[in-house]
């Protein structure tokens, strides 16, 4: 049969949500039983079978690609076919599915996604009532055909039928003609358009669809009359007699005489104006943020792409200005997230009266994130001063609950260069608010392309480094500590490299830090500390005549995050190795930075009877006397002080090495590169260096030849 459809349908049903990102279907189905049992005969108990079903199909089809509306619109009708006809239950089932689905919905493309998945779903319930409503015309046709054709013999009893089934059907139903004044409604009908039946008996079609305001479907009426076209849906709005919009979806056909001609024309009714706002509700609530109501993360990406591509040969380009507020944790941990919402919604409301008059768009990305996007930006300027204007509408004060609270912001900037994607530019407007961070807090900072190379390469270097561990990719080398008296190999400084699948292998100023910052260092070190006391043993047993010394450098969260005294005792156990043996170094910054525990842990390890040497003196406090109430046995002095060829280097670095032994403390100079450093330091007592002098790091292989020769040179 043919059919017209006057409402267009939208092709583009977006990209697959991510699974992950997705709760699990029992717990829809459970919400989705428990609601829809209010609303209907079967119990809870009763439709969790059904839902459960439904609730995995629908997931699945929201996660698949390419998208099938046919099943979520199969699920809808299936709630009709177990008799939840109730309209709420639609309105119930659809934010529910809004509330399962929205968190994997983080691009405008899921977006769509998930607003397909919604749009076929309430398709398959209203498709399904609308089926009812048409099996329930078509009887009232075929009744009225039957009173036609048997008018003789019981035109009465037809005619009662069909004025039973018009009068009581209830869904809206007229029957007109399309050239004349004149509608026959039944009551459902006249309640939906506010008028009475005998009203209607004299108005004609075109005062509620007029020819001007809807030709398209005006011009199919003929095609209906003739028989050309057996069917036609149109959802229209329509004025009722108060004045009041409301949206009518129509089912027309025609009503043909016994010799196949129509005049007459009859419309089922049905009122979808709640079903509309329904999913007008549902459309902003996935593009807006629900605590602040500016756009979210999936709205400024759909604007910023719209932007990018509008791009013009003017010279105008988008731009975005990245804000994330600084200390705002604190204002959670101390006053409560009730004042941290509060703070975000008045911080939202006063940066949208600043930037939107001008055409801005404001957006909350997330957490304490805002994003400006300037959608036509000349130059960098003017994306600076935006940024300006931002940074001093947040520094403003907020009361609240009598408080004043003051509170600063970062904010990266970032001007489209017409190359980069909408992912790629938040991407440099990321790594470029975290410069702001880092450079002080409370500023902007500009997007320079090559520093966001280095983040990145940064990042991908933290994401990559729990795999490489895994992975066992990271090596130890050790670099000889040689005493000066008598140019003899003491020991060793375990130094870790990190050897990347592709070849590169990476000193430890490219990853500690990282590790650091993550964590990782704890593990990495905890790793380190045992493979540098398994080669030292090794070493022991092929020359017991010549024990080494194993330094190995320890870091301020191995101390603050782990048991380190408890680790070193069972690495010395596993691998019998002496605890004079042993050297740990710390920098000055970890030791004095952080009281308390780390001098807990060096009279750990002091009793125990490892070596405690400070690394790199000289480049933090170089507090001399605090170190008298440590348990330190080595300094380590920075390269820097051996470097110095100025005549005050010369005396800070003969002073050092005085004060040091005056202390009881031995010195190890780091960074030796020549002969004359190395007997300048030795005439002014230091006990050892280390430095490409002697040899640098090498595979464990190699120390046994550095035992009899630190100077080897073919390394």
């Amino acid at each position: 049969m043919q059919q017209a459809d006057v409402a267009a349908a939208r092709p583009d049903h977006g990209r697959a949500l991510v699974a992950g990102g997705l709760p699990d279907a029992s717990d829809l189905a459970e919400r989705w039983s428990d609601e829809l049992s209010r609303r209907a005969v079967p119990t809870a108990g009763e439709l969790r079978p059904l839902l459960d079903r439904l609730a995995a199909q629908i997931r699945e089809s929201a996660v698949a690609e390419p998208f099938d509306p046919a099943v979520p619109a199969a699920a809808g009708r299936e709630l009709i076919v177990a008799r939840l006809t109730d309209p709420a239950c639609l309105e119930i089932s659809l934010r529910l599915l809004g509330a399962h689905l929205e968190p994997a919905a983080d691009t405008a493309a899921r977006v769509r996604r998930l607003a397909a998945v919604a749009g076929a779903f309430a398709r398959g319930y209203t498709d399904a009532t609308r089926h009812q409503v048409l099996g329930e015309h078509e009887t009232i046709t075929r009744a009225a055909l039957e009173a036609r054709e048997t008018a003789e013999r019981a035109r009465w009893v037809s005619e009662s039928r069909f004025t039973a089934m018009f009068d009581s059907a209830a869904v809206g139903i007229v029957i007109f003609d399309p050239d004349a004044a004149s509608i026959e409604a039944n009551d459902a009908a006249a309640t939906m358009l506010g008028y009475t039946r005998a009203q209607l008996a004299g108005m004609g079609v075109e005062e509620f669809v007029s020819r001007a305001d809807a030709p398209g479907i005006w011009a199919e009426r003929r095609r209906l009359l003739e028989g050309s076209l057996d069917r036609l849906r149109l959802v229209q709005p329509v004025r009722r007699a108060d004045d009041a919009e409301i949206w009518i979806d129509a089912v027309v056909t025609p009503l043909r005489e016994p010799d196949g001609t129509a005049q007459l024309l009859v419309a089922v009714l049905s009122d979808v104006t709640d079903q509309l706002e329904l999913q007008q509700r549902l459309e902003h609530q996935a593009l807006h943020d629900p605590l602040t109501q500016l756009p979210n993360r999936s709205l400024f990406f759909e604007r910023l792409s719209a932007a990018i591509d509008r791009d013009g040969a003017d010279g105008a380009r988008p731009g975005v200005c990245y804000l994330d507020l600084d200390g705002f944790k604190v204002v959670n941990d101390t006053l409560g997230h009730q004042s941290g919402d509060q703070l975000l919604q008045v911080l939202a409301d006063r940066l949208r009266s600043a930037l939107e008059p001008d055409g801005h768009l404001v957006a909350r990305m997330g957490g304490d994130e805002f994003v400006v996007l300037v959608e036509r930006s000349t130059d960098r300027a003017e994306l600076e001063e935006v940024a300006g204007r931002a940074l001093g509408t947040v520094r403003r004060p907020v009361r609240i609950d009598g408080r004043d609270i003051v509170i600063s912001a970062s904010v990266g900037v970032v001007r489209h260069d017409g190359a980069l994607g909408p992912d790629e530019l938040m991407q440099a407007a990321d790594t470029t608010l975290y410069s702001a961070k880092h450079a002080g807090r409370g500023r902007y900072v500009y997007y320079d392309r090559e520093r966001h190379r280095s983040d990145v390469r940064r990042f991908e270097l933290s994401s990559q480094m729990p795999e490489a561990l895994r992975r066992d990719d990271f090596v130890v080398v050790y670099q000889p500590l040689v005493r000066l008296a008598d140019e003899q190999t003491v020991g060793v400084e375990a130094l870790v490299r990190w050897q990347r699948p592709d070849g590169e292998l990476l000193g430890p100023d490219r990853f500690i830090p990282l590790a650091e910052e993550t964590g990782l260092v704890v593990p990495l070190g905890r790793r380190v500390l045992d493979e540098a006391c398994r080669q030292g043993r090794i070493w022991a047993d092929e020359r017991p005549d010549r024990p080494l010394l194993v330094s190995v450098n320890v870091a301020a969260r191995q101390i603050g995050e782990s048991d380190l005294v408890a680790d070193v005792a069972a690495t010395l156990e596993r691998h019998d190795w002496p605890a004079g043996q042993l050297q740990i170094e710390l920098t000055e910054s970890d030791l004095m930075g952080s009281p308390g525990r780390p001098l807990a842990t060096l009279r750990g390890l002091d009793r125990m009877g490892v070596r405690i040497a400070i690394d790199d003196f000289g480049t933090g406090y170089s507090n001399l006397a605090y170190l008298r109430h440590l348990p330190v046995h080595v300094l380590k002095l920075a390269g820097h002080f051996v470097a110095g060829s100025a005549e005050r280097d010369d005396v800070i670095l003969r002073t050092l090495i005085s004060l040091a032994s005056a202390l009881d403390l031995e010195v190890t100079a780091e960074a030796v590169e020549t002969r004359e450093q190395a007997a300048r330091l030795r005439e002014y007592g230091c006990a050892n260096a280390q430095g490409w002098y002697y040899a640098p790091a090498v595979v464990p292989g190699r120390i046994p030849d550095l035992i009899g020769d630190p100077f080897l040179r073919d390394l």
